[in-house]
């Protein structure tokens, strides 16, 4: 069976040929529509009915809708599910396209394409972080990566090789990454690791000669050394984002700042694995709950708990930069009063940076313009309560806050105080602020009693009191006077003005200019209110992006003010202190907590213990105790209090004096990786590797049970190699936890080599955890009491603590004999067969007994009888 192609269809398959790599939204009246393939992927996805709507080459055509009102949901479940979206809208009316012919299908093209880093959307995006889009380019062998928020206009670069691609995408958690034809072979993989979405261009895309034209005419500049000076690679990298752009918004770039180019030696270096085992923004479900992010975050704004991530990210090795945030922190904490005023004011302060993207974008509203406007107005109050002695950091904070008056004064006059969230809603403009808007609202809302008046005056102007103004679907409005008055009417001098329309058997009717006037004014005036404030809103939205510069200034001021203002608070509820920033090498940490654990504990009640760590004598503490002690608590607390202090926060101790850290290291926790096909133990050796080859003499490295995994012998050769490489050759700052303890007499051998263990104590067979760290060594591992306390079998725990008896005795008398020649094997003994018994009186009784034929008295009068046999047996 044939079938013609309707018009509508080859539209339909036109615009999805530009698009195969995208599911077509097709909008249809209230609706977007899906076909074919996509209807089927799209109903699987977003668990939807699939239907279908006629045939195409003889085949049933799949179709499924979504009601265009609630898009952006259904949009982001298919992002979520590794789908990219084509948003196909109707550019123009269905009485336009019948003004083109009779059969004429309305225009619709691709407006945007929806991808993982290209959304804008509140309902799409997470609030307090940011959603990047990257971009990786190599350059004859130089690699640099660039990264936009489209949502707020941030736009950096950075040099990176190939090797420091993965630790930067864990840095960023980037949602999208683009990579050159050229290059998706080589680093897909790399970025496909850090979960974000791999998108391949032409090669052409990242052509730096062509790029640093592209770049220099969107930012409009001669040239781009104003902003700083771009290799080859970083010009291809910010090239490739801004085709990117410019392919998915169909030519609406965003609003975009001035590009910031990064320096690696300017944060410290934290690798994706440590990253993920510090849970710094990251719990290990995944999500916000749980990490230390989650519970730092005191923040008021989306863009202080934006800018509180960034820096919680990156953690600057600047040691000025550090004391100046501090000096913030400190000063909010004195002014406890200014604090409060801050925090009051900053609570009424909306997402600036993401209300300007979407006007720049077209996607905004009135409600994008109020919160423009809002803002100014909550900076403007906050300026205006500042002391005139602040630290440096919130002095030129301060200075951002001002300067847009002028536009606050044109947003306060022109919308109204809780404007609509569409702008076709109309209703947004302010009374007063234009007169004809004035004019047709009153015609439109007071038609009735401008009539009235109207009526009133012809009346005194005729004389003819009984002379009424009416209506009808007809004639419209028209004057109608009785016949014994129409004479009169229809003389001079009145007839030049009413002019007769239409006579009745008692009734005579007129109209005049001004009232056919009037009559299409007031019948056009709902719709000329629209479009006067389309016009006013297109009007006020250049006013507002043209001012776009000082108004990311503004909402950066903001988010500084925020973030001190946040950390102080933290500061005061939590107990934490300044801690001391030096170029030395020290590191002295007194009472020492880890936050996110000590939350956990506050509603039991439970204390936290805290402990002291002093690596500035000797620079390596091995770390020795039973599991379950908190030794990885314990390592972890300490590289999470020197990210908290060089990120310019206050951290939990009761004092910290820290000699600049240039990388983190953590090697804590075990796990395959079955995509990889890699054991525990490989994956802990590649991580191993990676800080043995990395790590300079200024970083601080984590390390836990190094060597575990294989044969005895095998692990602890690998541990003892691995600290002294970090004691010979890296000479960096460390924390070793083992249960190796012949590797305690390694502080004997090593000058910069120190013992410490968490203490516990036993009782009558059970490990009491006391969770306090000293400095000496552990006697033993307590393994067995552990394994006892975790629920194994207790013939388990019983055969482990003969076997465990057998090796110290073994190993003391210095035998090397294996355990099978000296032990009965755990089966030797074999278990008691139970003995047959005879059934007592009570199951002998029982065994008679047919429940289903017993009455309730019988049942009870039984229990009598049971009860009285165990009485006897007794």
């Amino acid at each position: 069976m044939s079938s013609t192609v309707t018009p509508m269809m080859a539209q339909y398959l036109e615009i999805k040929a530009d698009h195969p790599d995208a599911l077509l939204f097709y909008r249809m009246g209230d609706f977007y529509e899906l076909f074919f393939d996509d209807a089927v992927a799209a109903a699987g996805a977003l668990d939807i009915a699939l239907t279908k709507r006629g045939k195409h080459l003889g085949e049933d055509i799949a179709m499924c809708g979504v009601p265009h009102h609630a898009a952006e949901g259904y949009f982001l479940t298919l992002i979520r599910k590794g789908h990219r979206v084509a948003v196909c809208e109707q550019l123009e009316s269905p009485a336009e396209a019948k003004k083109r012919g009779y059969k004429s299908v309305v225009k619709r093209g691709v407006t945007r394409v929806v991808t993982p880093g290209t959304l804008t959307e509140d309902a799409l995006l997470d609030a307090r972080r940011h959603n990047f889009l990257a971009a990786y380019a190599d350059v004859r062998g130089e690699g640099a990566l660039a990264w936009v928020d489209i949502s707020t206009g941030a736009f950096s670069v950075l040099s990176c090789k190939a090797s420091e691609l993965g630790p930067e995408l864990a840095r960023l958690g980037p949602k999208e990454v683009l990579l050159s034809e050229a290059g998706e072979d080589e680093f897909s993989s790399i970025i496909e690791d850090s979960g974000a979405a791999v998108t391949t261009l032409g090669n052409a895309a990242f052509d730096s000669t062509n790029g640093e034209k592209r770049l220099i005419s969107v930012y409009s500049v001669g040239s781009l050394e104003g902003f700083g000076a771009f290799d080859r690679a970083e010009i291809a990298a910010m090239a490739a984002i801004v085709e990117y752009l410019e392919i998915t918004q169909k030519g609406k770039l965003p609003l975009l700042r001035p590009p910031i180019r990064e320096k690696r030696e300017a944060a410290m270096r934290i690798d994706a694995a440590t990253r993920k085992s510090l849970e710094l923004v990251r719990g290990m479900n995944g999500g916000r709950a749980g990490s230390l992010l989650s519970v730092i975050d005191r923040t008021s704004t989306s863009a202080g708990a934006r800018l509180l991530e960034r820096r919680l990210s990156s953690p600057s090795r600047d040691l000025g930069q550090i004391s100046a945030r501090h000096d913030a922190i400190s000063w909010c904490l004195e002014r406890a009063d200014v604090g409060a005023l801050l925090e009051d004011r900053l609570r009424e302060v909306p997402d600036l940076d993401r209300a300007l993207s979407r006007l720049s974008l077209e996607r905004g509203g009135p409600r994008d313009m109020a919160a423009v406007r809002n803002a100014i107005s909550q900076a403007g109050l906050i300026s205006d309560a500042l002391p005139s002695e602040m630290p440096d950091v919130l002095v030129q904070a301060a200075k951002d806050l001002t300067g847009q008056e002028p536009l606050l004064d044109l947003l306060d006059s022109a919308l109204v105080a809780e404007p609509p969230l569409l702008a076709r809603d109309g209703g947004f403009i302010a009374t007063g602020y234009d007169t004809e808007l004035d004019e047709y609202r009153s015609l439109r809302d007071e038609g009735r009693s401008i009539i009235a008046g109207l009526q009133g005056r012809y009346a005194d102007e005729t004389g003819v009191s009984a002379l009424k103004i009416k209506h009808n679907n007809v004639l419209g409005y028209f004057v109608e006077v009785t016949a014994t008055h129409a004479e009169k009417m229809l003389s001079a001098p009145l007839s030049e003005t009413y002019i007769h329309r239409q006579t009745t058997a008692n009734q005579v009717r007129f109209t005049t200019i001004e009232l056919s006037e009037l009559e299409t004014r007031i019948l056009n005036a709902g719709g000329r209110c629209l479009e006067i404030e389309k016009r006013l809103y297109s009007t006020l939205s250049t006013e507002i992006l043209g001012q776009s510069a000082p108004l990311f200034t503004l909402a950066r001021g903001l988010a500084e003010f925020d973030l001190s203002a946040a950390l102080a608070r933290l500061a005061r509820e939590e107990n934490w202190v300044r801690p001391i920033l030096t170029n030395e090498r020290e590191f002295t940490i007194s009472e020492g907590r880890h936050p996110v654990v000590e939350a956990a504990l506050a509603p039991s009640g439970t204390p936290f213990v805290a402990n002291d760590c002093n690596l500035s004598d000797e620079s390596i503490w091995l770390l020795t105790g039973p599991n379950m002690a908190g030794k990885s608590t314990y390592l972890r607390q300490n590289a999470v209090i020197a990210i908290l202090a060089q990120m310019g926060a206050f951290v939990p101790a009761k004092d910290a004096k820290i000699g600049i850290v240039s990388q983190i290291f953590s090697r804590v926790g075990a796990s395959d990786d079955l995509s990889k096909g890699q054991s525990t133990f490989m994956v802990e050796m590649v991580e191993t590797a990676a800080i043995l080859n990395q790590a300079d003499d200024r970083a601080l490295v984590i390390l836990d049970e190094i060597g575990r995994g294989t044969a005895t012998y095998d692990g602890l050769s690998i541990a003892w190699a691995t600290l002294e490489h970090l004691h010979e050759v890296n000479r960096c700052r460390a924390l070793f936890a083992t249960h190796y303890h012949e590797m305690t007499g390694l502080s004997d051998k090593l000058d910069n080599v120190a013992n410490a263990t968490v203490t516990v104590k036993e009782w009558e067979g059970d490990v009491i955890f006391l969770h306090e760290v000293k400095r000496g060594t552990a006697d033993r591992s307590y393994g067995v009491q552990v394994a006892r306390l975790a629920g194994l079998p207790k013939t388990v725990v019983d055969r482990a603590k003969v076997v465990l008896e057998a090796l110290e005795k073994g190993e003391r008398e210095g035998q090397q004999k294996a355990v099978i020649d000296d032990l009965p094997l755990f089966s030797a003994t074999p278990a008691p067969v139970p003995q047959k018994t005879a059934p007592s009186e009570v199951e002998a009784r029982l065994k008679n007994v047919l429940p289903d034929d017993l009455s309730p008295k019988d049942a009870l009068d039984l229990i009598y009888e049971l009860r009285g046999l165990i009485k006897t047996s007794e």
